[in-house]
């Protein structure tokens, strides 16, 4: 199969790419690609790249998979970094209580909430859905 793909894209010059099985393998696939990124690219380098990419993406997405978060952890979040206390997000929201009840999960973010934390954070309102 990898002699079919290497002819559909006629890489020539480059090991045979293969299936990720190990994370110093991803490891040594990902400096390749790395590399290769830093000078301009032939049309079979720039293919190879793309088999590469292929490659590392699979490995990753299956070994190290990136949960989805609710809008309650990302404020959380922006709230620590940012070193921010739910009394400084009482004008935003409307007072502490609603902070507060935002933040344990009794009351949902509504419009206005997500377009002002958004300016706050200077983030896209599509973090707080």
């Amino acid at each position: 199969m990898t002699e079919i793909v290497l002819e559909k894209y006629n890489i020539k010059g480059f090991p045979a790419p293969r299936p990720i099985t190990s994370e110093a393998q991803n490891e040594h696939d990902t400096e390749v690609l790395y590399l290769e990124r830093r000078g301009h690219l032939s049309a079979s380098e720039e293919k190879y790249a793309e088999l590469l990419t292929v490659l590392i993406e699979a490995y990753e997405e299956e070994h190290f998979p990136i949960r989805a978060v609710s809008p309650v952890e990302v404020l959380a979040e922006l709230m620590a970094a940012n070193n921010l206390k739910q009394k400084d997000l009482a004008p935003l929201l409307g007072s502490e209580s609603i902070v507060s009840e935002v933040l344990h999960g009794k009351r949902e973010l509504n419009k206005q909430h997500i377009e002002k934390l958004s300016q706050r954070f200077k983030a896209s309102p599509a973090l707080f859905f």
